[in-house]
């Protein structure tokens, strides 16, 4: 029986600050439709204290900032983006187009065709997230995505130069200097000075969320990525310190991220909220991270590595760390998370910057019907049939009756015609 030893804030307590974020974004979504471009300069120039005379950097500009870069971070920026663009490359293998003959005469198929446009937001505020650049811009470019844009905060007041890099180096084929709800509602409502595209990705604060959510369907989207979200699930053989560590990793986020840990030792449980204590002595980040685990964090204590499992599986975190002796247990039979860390080898941080899978990822329970980004977003799986003159007839004579079946007589009408002018 599961034993709750620590619990975070309520569903009700989360839902009542989300109410507050929809109707703001809401409001400033109307004010971009309304106004365009005077409306994204006046957001822009409100909470970014940016305003210059083109939010495009031009090839120029972008060549500068490439070139103020040191060459360590330049290095360092390929290395991981060969690694993510490996890692897409063999998943885009993975998908095939297919067209198979059902019934003689009988020819159906798929395709899978690339979003001509994407927008891909690139976090900044506390945070430049570099690694936002690898995961969605050159993502796209590996599914073959024809025109790529990506948008970013400006850092402090300056264009951020290692993030522009990593765009660059990306494939973005536009790169805006622009952030928040007004970086979001541009690229999908388009402006004055942008094109609209057909799909808009990446991760951001409460607000970047939420904006996605209210442009579903005017634009698409990867997913809906709230506060970063890890689970450690750990027996007796892990140790306080590592517990500890991976989930202040995440913790330093935002004051809003939630880090659980289901153990199956409480030994381990006790000692795990102790060494937390002790790390946010010195963390640098312990601002953050210290609200977050006291507000989200959780502690829950089971019988087996099955209850383990079930438990895991109800909160169906985004990123789920294993520090068990069997790792593979947790591989073979979880079956909500967006990304698995299995053994003590590896952790969180890996997956968010180098290691190669995506990072962008589902949260708030949404991984109980949805993976994270990946080339696969970027594709529309688009089905086609054909049939031979005799085909047609057969497929026809069940059509004319499933269609009078259920009273479409008009959808009769254009079987009867295929069997009329076909039948020998």
């Amino acid at each position: 029986m599961a034993e709750v030893l620590k619990l975070g804030k309520s569903e009700s307590e989360i839902q009542e600050t989300s109410a507050k974020v929809q109707e703001t974004v809401a409001g400033l979504i109307d004010r971009i439709k309304t106004d365009g471009e005077k409306a994204v300069r006046e957001l822009s120039e409100q909470f970014d204290k940016w305003s210059p005379a083109e939010f495009r950097l031009s090839k120029e500009q972008i060549e500068d900032v490439v070139a103020s870069v040191s060459d360590e971070v330049k290095d360092d920026i390929r290395f991981a983006q060969e690694q993510i663009r490996n890692f897409a490359q063999k998943q885009r293998e993975s998908i095939q187009d297919i067209e198979v003959e059902t019934r003689p005469g009988v020819f159906l198929g798929h395709k899978n065709i690339p979003v001509n446009s994407v927008g891909c937001y690139v976090p900044g505020g506390r945070y430049p997230m570099v690694a936002s650049s690898h995961m969605s811009i050159l993502t796209a470019k590996v599914a073959g995505v024809k025109r790529v844009i990506g948008c970013t905060p400006p850092l402090n007041g300056e264009i951020p130069a290692a993030t522009v890099t990593a765009m660059h180096f990306a494939g973005a084929d536009e790169i805006y200097i622009l952030g928040g709800v007004q970086a979001m509602a541009s690229m999908a409502l388009g402006t004055e000075n942008m094109d609209s595209v057909d799909m808009i990705v990446g991760p951001g604060n409460a607000f970047v969320a939420e904006t996605k959510r209210q442009l579903f369907g005017k634009a698409g989207i990867d997913l809906l990525a709230g506060p970063t979200e890890v689970l450690i699930v750990a027996d007796e053989t892990a140790d306080a310190e590592m517990v500890a560590t991976d989930i202040l990793g995440q913790a330093e986020h935002g004051p809003t991220s939630p880090g659980a840990l289901i153990t199956t030792s409480r030994a381990l449980a006790e000692e795990t909220v102790k060494e937390i204590e002790k790390q946010l002595e010195t963390l640098s980040t312990a601002d953050i991270a210290r609200v977050a685990w006291e507000d989200n964090g959780s502690i829950i204590l089971v019988d087996s590595h099955e209850e383990a499992v079930i438990e895991a599986d109800k909160l169906a975190y985004e990123h789920v760390q294993i520090l068990t002796e069997d790792p593979n247990y947790y591989l073979d039979n979880m079956t909500n998370y967006g990304a698995l860390f299995l053994g003590p080898e590896t952790n969180v941080a890996y997956g968010d910057k180098v290691i190669g899978t995506n990072h962008t990822l589902p949260t708030q329970k949404a991984a109980r019907y949805t993976g994270g980004l990946w080339v696969g977003k970027f594709l529309k799986n688009c089905t086609y049939q054909r049939c031979t003159e005799e085909a047609s007839v057969e497929i026809g004579r069940y059509a004319e009756r499933l269609c009078e079946l259920e009273g479409f007589m008009g959808h009769k009408a254009q079987a009867t015609l295929r069997v009329n002018r076909y039948s020998k």
